[in-house]
């Protein structure tokens, strides 16, 4: 599968934009664990292979363990998450395929038990954030592994 176009190039200021909102949120109220999760399910859900493979080794380069990352598809069934880091992937779940009739109050206040307004403000940003970048590299078919060197992400030593 080859890339159908660069959006990075064809749309520099708009992507700049884009890649500093996702740099303001390294700074919210949710930590790295919980946002490498959210990232993870959020691009699995989307079939965003470039995410995917992205999120994997960045969790890896943050300390996350490997059977947690495989986890992550199979998170209801699991016994490795806490049940904020559940709250949070069940959050992603509903608002990267919100439903017909939208968010439920039981889910909200399920996920509210475990986050502050402010966290879970944070949150929802960063799960917005996420489904952004999967529908830019789904769109064009961004090729897996193809701006590790500049992310860094060859420190993951995955290949």
């Amino acid at each position: 599968m080859t890339q159908r176009i660069n959006y990075v190039q064809q749309s520099p200021e708009l992507f700049k934009k884009f890649y500093e909102f996702s740099q303001a949120l390294r700074e919210c109220s949710i930590e790295q664990t919980t946002r490498d999760l959210v990232t993870l399910r959020a691009s699995q859900m989307n079939g965003c292979a470039f995410c995917v493979d992205m999120h994997v080794k960045e969790a890896k380069i943050h300390g996350e363990r490997d059977l947690r990352t495989h986890h992550v598809a199979i998170w209801r069934e699991s016994t490795l998450f806490s049940p904020r880091e559940r709250a949070a992937l069940a959050w992603t779940e509903v608002l990267t395929r919100i439903p017909e009739d939208g968010v439920s109050d039981a889910l909200f206040a399920r996920v509210r038990e475990q986050f502050t307004e402010r966290e879970l403000s944070d949150l929802t940003y960063t799960i917005m954030e996420i489904n952004g970048w999967n529908r830019a590299n789904v769109a064009f078919r961004t090729v897996p592994g193809s701006s590790d060197k500049a992310f860094g992400l060859d420190k993951a030593n995955l290949s």
